[in-house]
């Protein structure tokens, strides 16, 4: 291929650096489209480095797999950091890379490492693999149930950046993959799983991807199976949406973990959790180490994964251990809106029509804000009414005391959780719209109580909450899932802190924050 071979390496160069090189030229031959329909996101030099630095086998004679190897640069990285403190001998590498026309640059890329390696004296063998890899190993997600299924050769380590796009349940390799999946996957967790499965015991993975299988329910099953099989070593954060695959102007909450197999994983095990804004401070990061049990209570229902990174976000973990309420505890439900937009428009309408229609009123995420129902609050495309008759009684809810809660928030939203409180005074109506980008929380069997919805309102909307919120949570999404999991204290203590308020008069965030931290005896400092 001509555009490959106009670019030769240098001197002495590291494969790393060749790899970056030759990453950076083939971007610039395709388009976004290209890039997005193959979920590339090519990763940065200092990113491999960070990666490889995680290596810590100190075996003669590896097997090195990377799923997803694109011009190989997490390959070339980690080969090079574990010949700065190992005594490696040989290397066996299985590369795959689907994308036809990536892998004239891989193939020059693993081709210089070899010729690098030969003057280390390290005998290097590869495949590049240019078969799906995700059809071609699915089947060990299974193995211990199919006896007739072929072993697969294990590896010592797996690095990898995985593709990134969501896939159809009817694509292929969902439904390959069906044991460890719910709803529509994203592929790069199904890498993960497939990973984890071909390691031998001991085996290491390095992985950076989305953080968005920390929590959730499409991935539960994802999260099940893949931390009973690795143990966590290493944790590193990328706090900017921005700077971590700025090149492909890439909006992602990125994380990079760094696992072990084992058959008994150890709830003690200390984790080394890192953390920075982006690639400029990546050399210096904030370090912490936690128990892996800190992390993920692998006997609990859900299995989230927390990720704190400081003194500040551990506090706020251990406040909220010590609290075994949750909605649910209280028979309380949370449900999302039934309102969709575009498929009852015949039903909604922009303006009042006393007299000839029924009306009800119809909330959107606009009209929700921190402690405040701003309605009718007119904007363009968004009708403030839902007609009631019949036909469309199926997508309105009974006129009763809620909380709405948005379900979306902007990547950079100061709060995450933002709640109002609604009172079945508000208008005269028997029910009320709420659209499909919020969620509302009720009391199914009776009401709840205005002190109830005010302290509940405020404690979603405070500071505390939506801290811990963000250590589990790195998605714009606000999941019903996830809100039925969070602990909660006392439904009395919850009480009280509603009283508190509607006695203050004041249900300004601030007097929120303040009324919080004095309930729970918090420092003033707690929130600087």
């Amino acid at each position: 291929m001509e555009s490959k071979l106009s670019i030769q390496h240098i001197a002495d160069e590291l494969p790393s650096l060749f790899a970056e090189r030759l990453g950076i030229y083939y971007a610039s031959t395709v388009d976004q489209v290209h890039k997005k329909e193959n979920g590339q996101f090519f990763t940065p030099r200092p990113i491999a480095s960070l990666m490889g630095s995680f290596a810590s086998s100190s075996k003669t004679s590896l097997r090195i797999l990377d799923p997803g190897c694109g011009t190989a640069i997490l390959t070339c990285a980690l080969i090079e950091y574990l010949l700065t403190y190992s005594k490696v001998k040989s290397i066996k590498l299985v590369a795959y890379e689907l994308d036809q026309a990536i892998i004239p640059y891989s193939q020059e890329s693993l081709n210089y490492l070899k010729q690098w390696l030969l003057l280390k004296k390290v005998d290097f063998e590869f495949t590049l693999n240019t078969n799906d890899f995700v059809l071609e190993n699915a089947d060990c997600l299974t193995e211990n149930e199919d006896l007739f299924a072929e072993k697969k050769e294990k590896f010592d380590i797996v690095i990898s950046n995985p593709p990134y796009f969501k896939l159809s349940i009817n694509d292929k390799r969902s439904m390959a993959a069906k044991a460890v999946l719910i709803g529509h996957p994203n592929i790069y967790s199904i890498f993960m799983a497939i990973s984890a499965a071909l390691l031998h015991e001991n085996g290491e993975l390095i992985f950076i991807t989305p953080r968005s299988y920390a929590s959730g329910s499409y991935f539960k099953l994802f999260r099940e199976y893949f931390f009973n099989l690795i143990e966590l070593d290493n944790v590193h954060l990328f706090v900017s949406r921005k700077d971590t695959f700025n090149k492909d102007k890439v909006l992602q909450e990125t994380v990079i973990i760094k696992g072990r197999r084992k058959e008994i994983s150890n709830p003690d095990h200390d984790v080394v959790v890192s953390s920075s804004n982006g690639l400029k401070d990546i050399l210096t990061p904030e370090i912490k180490s936690f128990k892996q049990n800190v992390l993920i209570d692998l006997t609990s229902n859900e299995k989230i994964l927390f990720l704190p990174t400081n003194d500040y976000e551990e506090s706020i973990i251990d406040i909220f251990k010590n609290w075994n309420g949750n909605l649910n505890k209280y028979h309380i439900q949370i449900s999302t809106g039934p309102v969709v937009a575009f498929r009852g428009l015949q039903f909604i309408k922009d303006e009042y029509q006393n007299g000839t229609v029924f009306l009800a009123p119809l909330f959107w995420l606009h009209n929700v804000k921190q402690m405040i129902l701003e309605w009718p609050l007119p904007k363009l495309g968004k009708g403030q009414y839902v007609q009631i008759e019949k036909e469309s009684k199926s997508i309105l809810i009974p006129n009763k005391n809620y909380i709405l809660l948005r379900r979306f928030s902007s990547k950079d939203d100061k709060c995450r959780l933002v709640a109002a409180p609604y009172f079945s005074n508000f208008i005269d109506s028997e029910y009320i719209g709420v659209e499909n980008k919020l969620n509302y929380i009720y009391r199914p069997k009776g009401h709840l109580d205005r002190n109830e919805i005010i302290g509940l309102c405020s404690l979603l909307n405070s500071t505390l909450f939506d801290s811990f919120f963000r250590i589990f949570n790195g998605n714009v999404n606000v999941s019903a899932t996830e809100l039925r999991e969070i602990p909660l204290p006392p439904l009395e203590t919850i009480k009280e802190i509603g009283n508190r308020i509607i006695l203050s008069n004041d249900f300004s965030v601030e007097n929120v924050n303040k009324t919080v931290i004095e309930q729970f005896e918090l420092s003033p400092s707690f929130y600087e």
